[in-house]
């Protein structure tokens, strides 16, 4: 018989929606364990009883990311024991199909031709049953394809876990090395405030060495400000930008994303700046922060640039600014309204908690500098292994690339 190069969700795949059972979150406290309980988009919860053990690929039926398959999720893989309630399709792909293959062709298909047409998007199992997945001319070629595109899976998911343990070792570090510091004699971290109190004072951000000085952040500044008040006008094609808060991403302005502005408008609004200056979002989201490198840009009122002197450390400051003393301090400091907001009275007054030794300083910083800069390479590679597995996808599923290209783009990208 020969091979059917397209196949619908009923001929390719087994559906278990049967043996689904919700349970509503008062029965679930009385189930507490360690068993996933999963719904349309993911994990609910933790129980202790299961009804599966396999593989399986669960596509939401009602509440999915139908209209954002692009960029986020319809379907999604499970492995082991799991219990799913009736908020998503159980598929397992038959015999002679190969399951990663059906789940990378379904996870961002567009599918919305199937759902009703309620209110709240649903996707009826008579429906799924119609969905058409495109298939290789040979098993041998789908094999190949579900394994490359799962050593990517397999690599992004390790990527990830680097990128959250470098996270939790800078945040650990962050509240460690501000509040205790590196006695400068052995080189290590100070004792805790508990075992030796006599070492520390308070502080407007807790206790801190008694080494160490408490600053207004203007104190330590040339300049501190924010951007302009008004909507400047935008002209394609150029290379001056106007950014906001939203632009500033893992300590760079990101002008991908960017709107321009003609030399003029540019001439017109540019603020001077020096590469001893911080851009920090006031407005909206707050604690966005970005080193100014010289680009082309101007900026908006939801940025505020913090010029450093050159007698302090730069990248202690731009460190102290992410750590939690001083986001609850801002915390308490914003303005109640609709959309948050940071006054630049408040910047110029943040405590900084500081040493007076500037080898301590820098020690603080290097350290930190160390942990960040492996967690933005991590972030990096995250995002490269991401946009190659976007294209494989593309590729790889409708037969554009082929598997031995493909195999050399993923050996590559290992290396």
């Amino acid at each position: 018989m020969s091979r059917k190069l397209q196949n619908t969700i009923s001929e390719c795949c087994d559906i278990f929606n049967n043996l689904r059972v919700p349970i509503n979150d008062e029965i679930r406290q009385t189930m507490q364990g360690n068993i996933p309980y999963y719904g349309a988009n993911g994990i609910q919860g933790y129980i202790d009883k299961y009804i599966f053990d396999e593989d399986l690929i669960l596509l939401a039926e009602d509440g999915g990311n139908f209209e954002e398959y692009h960029t986020r999720p319809i379907a999604y893989k499970i492995s082991g024991k799991s219990w799913v309630n009736n908020h998503a399709h159980i598929l397992r792909a038959k015999q002679e199909f190969n399951q990663d293959f059906i789940f990378y062709s379904l996870v961002h298909k567009d599918i919305t031709k199937y759902l009703n047409s309620g209110t709240r998007s649903k996707l009826n199992k008579s429906e799924l049953e119609k969905i058409e997945i495109d298939f290789p001319a040979s098993k041998d070629e789908e094999d190949k394809i579900a394994k490359i595109l799962s050593t990517t899976d397999a690599v992004i998911e390790k990527t990830q876990a680097a990128i959250a343990k470098y996270k939790a070792i800078k945040q650990g570090m962050l509240q460690d090395l501000f509040t205790r510091g590196i006695d400068l004699s052995t080189n290590k971290l100070r004792p805790h405030y508990e075992d030796a109190p006599e070492m520390y004072k308070e502080s407007k951000l807790g206790m801190i060495p008694r080494e160490w000085d408490e600053i207004p952040l203007e104190k330590l500044t040339t300049q501190i400000g924010d951007g302009i008040h008004t909507t400047p006008k935008y002209s394609p094609n150029t290379h001056f930008y106007f950014i906001n808060g939203n632009n500033l991403v893992k300590g760079e302005i990101q002008i991908g994303s960017a709107l321009c502005v003609n030399e003029e408008e540019f001439e017109k609004h540019f603020k001077k700046l020096d590469e001893r200056t911080i851009l920090y979002s006031i407005n909206g989201t707050i604690g966005n922060i970005a080193f100014y490198k010289n680009e082309q840009v101007i900026i908006g009122k939801s940025v505020c640039y913090i010029s450093c002197k050159q007698s302090v450390n730069l990248d202690y400051i731009y460190f102290l600014l992410q750590a939690s003393q001083v986001t609850k301090f801002y915390e308490l400091e914003l303005t109640a309204s609709t959309i948050r907001n940071l006054s630049l009275a408040s910047v110029r007054s943040t405590p900084i908690t500081i040493p007076k030794d500037e080898r301590e300083q820098n020690l603080i910083a290097e350290r930190i500098k160390v942990t960040n800069n492996k967690l933005q390479t991590e972030q990096t590679y995250l995002h490269k292994m991401q946009s190659l597995q976007k294209g494989l996808m593309e590729d790889l599923l409708s037969g554009k690339k082929q598997v031995k290209m493909a195999k050399e783009l993923v050996t590559q990208n290992e290396n």
